[in-house]
């Protein structure tokens, strides 16, 4: 099939290739001309685990390239996939200027086109946003929908680090439609992955479902991170009592490690921007709120502790992205963390494997190391924020006050060494 998608960021990438892994012809459509330049150079912009692989054989193969002419891209494709930007907005809500602006530029290009033709929103939007874009696209292009064309919701539920994986071996495809017509094409299309076809009754509901799912997963972590707090006072493992815990088949194993807070371009961003619906409708969502609290409050207990175990002229801080295997610094506590020890007049040593250069468009004055074991060699105390393997050396921080806060270090002896929940 061929496909174009609009915009190359970490989900519009990733999904052209796969479908070019699966053998589409993909064309990724962006307005900045050093990101085309790159994939067709095959130089992911980003970093995502097996993404350079997947990049370097599609294009190789001429199964996909880049562009920044969208109108050509939509007229020799047969499904056009929105996967632009939403930021958040200063009060929580999501700004649709991109979403918006896209549906436009497909109109434009639908002017010139006889057959029929499928858009699919993948960016997170709001409910509703999905059915706000059909009257746009109509009033530019001229066309009908649900006869010239169709649009469906297609959510993304994908976790940095392992989005490929999770890309070519989904556990749903959700997709909101109100045309049988769409529902039919996006199912060939996604028959390859062999993965359950969950059709909702609306592109609106399919929308509700992203927010849900990413809403009840961050609820999971600020749950464990708070109960872990508690069991750092009761002087109980929380990493121990999870672990029993995620063993009730009802509840699983997964996102219930206590750690520093969870952060990204996902759980933050979708939390306030589902609170600033809520709120809109005349509801407040407490619960929600909760989530975001105590998720904000842990980067500070964190400081909190090292404080108590004497902070040090020099701290190694290892691990500047949210989470492994991707160099995402969105909403990371290392963040928060180093803002606190640069307030206490600390000098700050850095080091993470892939998120240093972002971190650097953020704190470009702190000192930043080639490799953990030269970050933990000049300071007198290390503070662990992220568990990338390579941190995984107990010999690494013999003589050192530790801060661990995703319980890595096994072994403890010869250390100062304090965990964040146990």
């Amino acid at each position: 099939m061929n496909i174009s998608i609009i915009g190359t960021g970490y989900v519009g990438l990733v999904a052209g290739v796969c479908f070019a892994k699966k053998g589409n012809n993909v064309v990724c459509v962006d307005i900045i001309q050093e990101k085309v330049d790159k994939i067709n150079q095959k130089i992911p912009p980003i970093y995502e685990e097996e993404l350079k692989e997947l990049l370097e054989e599609a294009v190789d193969n001429g199964n996909l390239k880049a562009t920044l002419d969208l109108k050509a891209a939509v007229l020799n494709s047969e499904v056009t996939f929105i996967a632009v930007g939403t930021p958040p907005r200063e009060d929580g809500s999501e700004n649709l200027e991109y979403i918006y602006q896209a549906a436009r530029s497909i109109g434009e290009a639908l002017r010139e086109k006889n057959s029929y033709h499928v858009i699919v929103v993948k960016s997170t939007v709001v409910p509703g946003t999905t059915d706000c874009l059909i009257p746009i696209i109509e009033e530019v292009s001229g066309k009908k929908n649900n006869h010239d064309f169709g649009v469906a919701m297609n959510p993304e539920f994908l976790t940095e680090g392992f989005a490929i994986k999770e890309f070519m071996e989904p556990d749903r495809i959700v997709i909101g439609v109100s045309e049988q017509r769409v529902a039919d094409i996006l199912k060939q299309l996604y028959e390859p992955f062999n993965a359950p076809v969950v059709i909702m009754s609306s592109a609106k509901t399919a929308e509700m479902v992203k927010y849900t799912s990413n809403s009840l997963l961050a609820t999971k972590i600020s749950f464990a991170n708070e109960v872990g707090d508690i069991c750092k006072k009761l002087g109980v493992d929380v990493y121990e009592v999870m672990n029993a815990v995620g063993l009730d088949h009802r509840l699983g194993p997964y996102f219930l490690n206590a750690g520093p807070g969870f952060g990204g371009s996902c759980f933050p961003k979708d939390i306030h921007a589902l609170i600033s619906v809520a709120q809109y409708i005349g509801f407040n969502p407490k619960l929600l709120k909760a989530v975001l609290e105590v998720n904000h409050d842990q980067p500070y207990r964190v400081v909190e502790l090292a404080r108590q175990k004497g902070l040090r002229d020099n701290i190694a801080i290892l691990g500047l992205s949210f989470k492994p295997g991707t160099d995402d610094v969105r909403e990371t506590p290392a963040i928060h963390v180093i803002q606190e020890l640069l307030k206490e007049g600390k000098h700050v040593i850095a080091y993470d494997p892939q998120a240093m250069d972002n971190m650097k468009k953020i704190f470009p004055d702190i000192e930043y190391s080639n490799s953990a074991k030269e970050a933990v060699d000049k300071a007198e105390m290390v503070i662990i924020l992220t568990h990338w393997d390579e941190f995984r050396n107990d010999d690494l921080y013999k003589g050192k006050v530790v801060i661990d806060t995703r319980d890595i270090i096994k072994d403890r002896t010869g250390m100062d060494y304090e965990g964040l929940c146990w």
